[in-house]
């Protein structure tokens, strides 16, 4: 059963319900649309055009997810202002969310055109999210009004009102975030609450920052009219490029690593990709096993530097195999690539993880040793590709890891890398 939920991909399910949303707010908003005043009709155009705007400045945070954070804080500052219709009543939460569509719709497509690639699925939690937050805030009867409908009585309480918005900036935050992560969890078949907690983790404080903006747009709004969204957007744009810098950082940290990863292939010492395809499996397990991002990328760099200490050799193992050195060797290689990891002062928790590589899981059995998950992971996955034939039958590296379960290898781990190896095997194109 809990493979079976990690097999469930949720992209097709939540494309389509943002489609309907999509059409149905399109439908039910003819209506609406024509009681609009001139003024107010700007205003919609002016918050269409920002969304469509902010949506082609993404953003790639830690958890790999794209984000646009200036449509996001514009959908959810229209959901929240208070905008009338000719008969005085509130706009219609239908034109509001046919509004955010479109706008939506529309940077999609301008990112298109501009990159020639763009990807709908956080479009589509987004649109659902600002959705979620018009819905409940301008159509929901509590005590017989409309949180909208409420906030004209309470002229004198404004802080009150912006609590309420903050409340419900909240909730579609939480309808944003929990439908990324579900997306991820099917994607990558990891545990879905670990995803959800890791995805909170990882934007909490941007989607904090995003339900603030949008408030803050919808009061300002009443005070200062449509110069409001430049006001508070042009905040998220300084931060916008202050985050690119950021990811610039962030990929060119793991572009250096990657260079110095292969420095024991050009030298001769193990075969060429061993490091990268280390990488990409014991990243595989870790998922599997419900790491958080943070986790994982302290994972992928420890993988990809766990056979630095090889440069200290005088001669090469052969194929650079350190699962068939002796422990002592490979207690020594270990030492030498922490030590050498250790100069950087940047990544301690990676050099700790090359200490413990190569100790026996029977020490954590045995005597209780603390020793680190990602460090049994790329033991196996270490392991896994050293005994790998090279045509590619990974059966007889599996018999021979299953031969130390329990004394060299953590069960746990081989169980996870089974998992992760039978689903590649489903997924591959049949013939290959």
């Amino acid at each position: 059963m809990r493979e079976r939920l990690r097999r469930i991909d949720l992209r097709g399910p939540i494309g389509v319900l943002s489609a309907a949303c999509v059409l149905g707010s399109l439908w039910m908003s003819r209506g609406g649309a024509t009681g609009l005043t001139g003024d107010v009709a700007l205003e919609l155009v002016l918050f269409l055009v920002a969304i469509a705007l902010g949506e082609t400045a993404r953003l790639t945070i830690l958890t790999g997810r794209a984000t646009a954070p200036m449509s996001t804080a514009a959908a959810l500052g229209l959901s929240f202002t208070a905008l009338t219709s000719t008969d005085g009543r509130p706009v219609d939460a239908s034109v509001v969310v046919a509004t955010i569509s479109i706008g939506m719709a529309l940077g999609l497509l301008l990112l298109r055109l501009a990159t020639g690639s763009a990807h709908w699925g956080g479009t589509a939690a987004r649109l659902l999210a600002a959705a979620t937050a018009a819905v409940v805030y301008r159509s929901v009867d509590f005590g017989g009004r409309t949180l909208i409908e409420w906030q004209d009585r309470w002229p004198g309480d404004r802080w009150l009102v912006a609590v309420l918005m903050l409340t419900v900036g909240t909730l579609a935050m939480l309808v944003d975030l929990t439908l990324e992560a579900a997306v991820r969890a099917g994607r990558d078949h990891a545990p879905l609450l670990r995803s959800i907690v890791d995805e909170v983790r990882s934007s909490g404080g941007l989607a904090t920052a995003l339900v603030t903006s949008g408030a803050l747009i919808a009061l300002a709004d009443f005070a200062v009219g449509v110069a409001a969204l430049p006001l508070f957007l042009f905040p998220l744009v300084l931060t916008y490029f202050a985050v690119q810098r950021y990811a610039t950082i962030r990929t060119t940290y793991r572009q250096t690593i990657g260079a110095l990863s292969s420095l024991t292939d050009r030298a001769g010492y193990t075969r060429t990709q061993h490091a990268e395809r280390v990488a990409d499996i014991a990243v595989a397990v870790g998922r599997d096993m419900g790491m958080g991002q943070r986790e994982l990328t302290d994972l992928e760099y420890a993988a990809l530097l766990h056979d630095l200490g090889q440069v200290a050799l005088r001669e090469p193992i052969p194929r650079g195999a350190t699962v068939m050195a002796a422990p002592a060797d490979q207690q020594r290689i270990a030492h030498d690539g922490a030590e050498i990891v250790r100069t950087t002062g940047v990544l301690d928790n990676v050099a700790e993880i090359l200490e413990a590589q190569t100790t026996p899981y029977r020490q954590v059995r045995e005597f209780g040793q603390n020793l680190p998950m990602s460090s049994r992971i790329i033991k196996v996955a270490n392991a896994y590709d050293d005994l790998q034939d090279p045509g590619g039958d990974n059966r007889r590296a599996m018999e021979r890891i299953h031969l130390g379960l329990g004394y060299e290898y953590d069960p746990r781990v081989v169980d996870s890398l089974t998992r992760v190896l039978e689903r590649r095997r489903r997924s591959a194109p049949s013939g290959s």
